[in-house]
């Protein structure tokens, strides 16, 4: 993911309100962020529990998404639907969206169960188990990373309508 700023931020939302987007606080330690290690910038607001965002680049274009946090994670075994790890043990929530545009306005949502800290990123850089002798773990992970990164832009254009 390229480097961005806060302006940049804030202008990419699609579904949020101008007041909404004027009272997101930016993710703890963003100035340290390594934008060459994520593929999404993903985060909890820490001035509104239960709403958290998404900006990625989709179609070379900068994309943000507000979410809304379900009340409780899922406690049950699930599998995050952007990196689709099954090997570690991450709590998963359910994130909604509200749709853009019109959709939106008339109260249209769409959902997604994303690693409850939103670490995708990580998850799918570390090198995977060998599945078999002779099995490819770096083109294994190459694709992992591209996985993610279709999964997160797949949703975020499923918002945009």
């Amino acid at each position: 993911m390229r480097p961005i700023d806060e302006r940049a931020i804030r202008a990419s939302f699609i579904n949020a309100s101008r007041k909404e987007v004027s009272s997101v606080s930016l993710p703890q330690g963003f100035t340290e962020i390594d934008f060459d290690r994520i593929d999404y910038l993903g985060w909890s607001d820490a001035k509104f529990p239960r709403r958290a965002y998404v900006v990625t680049e989709v179609d070379d274009t900068l994309v943000g998404v507000l979410l809304q946090r379900a009340e409780q994670r899922v406690l049950m075994r699930a599998q995050c639907s952007w990196c689709e790890d099954v090997t570690l043990r991450n709590d998963v929530q359910l994130y909604s969206a509200r749709k853009a545009g019109a959709a939106g306005r008339k109260g249209d949502t769409i959902g997604t169960l994303v690693c409850a800290e939103f670490g995708c990123s990580h998850n799918v850089r570390r090198l995977p188990p060998l599945a078999y002798e002779g099995f490819d773990r770096e083109t294994a992970r190459e694709l992992r990373i591209l996985r993610l990164q279709e999964n997160v832009a797949g949703f975020l254009r499923a918002v945009a309508g």
